[in-house]
């Protein structure tokens, strides 16, 4: 990665924002939507916008330690903005590292047309049963694999259905059992990540740990689950453990 994708916090907090015309108010929209509050140069912030990619200004703020985005000038931008999509809490967003805006924006329209308006309502749902999901699986690793479960195609709170809002209550009151453990060998097609099927993509982001042959590629176990075990190895194991584990290997 180039870049850390973060969210950041900044309600009731100073951001700097620079520039005159459309592409300041524009930013100047995007900063209050989520809370900011917007101050001149000579304040002092965290962080600024400069929203016509001045020079000059973008050398003065970083003077004093300021990470600046600069708008349309990705070789001066300590970070940059993303598109987003918006189902809040839910947030989803889209850089190409400033390579290009219209690419953003073009992945951002697909998503939105995919995404429904109720994923918002659903993370609230959940947010609010928390205490109840720790209570009814106690244990960190059987609670992820229910959730898991729970949200995967054709789950109950599958989070595509009209009624997964609805669905929580009976999930939670014994229909969101976790699914046993798993051991699941998987040919790869090749080295490429493109190659990956819709169900090994599936598997790759659910799995507890992963074996692999150690020709895998990182490109491959990038994709896996960022807090699944990755473990190189000649041979499948004889004892891959709970949960949902795969063994990974290269065509012959």
């Amino acid at each position: 990665m180039q870049s850390l994708p973060v969210f950041l916090v900044l309600a009731g907090r100073p951001v700097i924002l620079t520039g005159q015309g459309d592409a300041t108010e524009a930013k100047r929209r995007l900063l209050e939507r989520a809370g900011a509050l917007i101050v001149g140069e000579e304040d002092q912030a965290a962080i600024a916008i400069v929203a016509d990619g001045d020079e000059a200004t973008v050398a003065r703020l970083r003077a004093r330690g300021v990470l600046v985005n600069a708008t349309d000038r990705p070789d001066l931008c300590d970070f940059t903005l993303p598109a987003i999509v918006d189902r809040a809490p839910v947030l989803i967003a889209i850089g190409t590292g400033g390579a290009s805006a219209g690419l953003a924006k073009a992945l951002r329209q697909r998503i939105e047309a995919m995404l429904p308006q109720k994923l918002g309502a659903l993370a609230t749902a959940l947010h609010d049963a928390r205490a109840a999901i720790r209570a009814r699986w106690p244990d960190a690793g059987a609670r992820r694999r229910a959730i898991d479960a729970g949200l995967s195609q054709g789950g109950i709170i599958d989070l595509f259905t009209d009624n997964a809002v609805d669905a929580v209550p009976d999930w939670l009151s014994g229909q969101g059992d976790v699914a046993p453990s798993r051991f699941v060998p998987v040919r790869l097609l090749s080295g490429d990540p493109d190659d990956l099927s819709l169900r090994v993509a599936r598997l790759l982001g659910e799995a507890d740990r992963v074996y692999h042959m150690p020709n895998v590629p990182p490109a491959i176990l990038d994709r896996a689950r960022a807090d699944a075990v990755r473990i190189s190895a000649a041979v499948p194991p004889a004892d891959p453990g709970d949960g949902l584990s795969l063994w990974l290997e290269m065509p012959r």
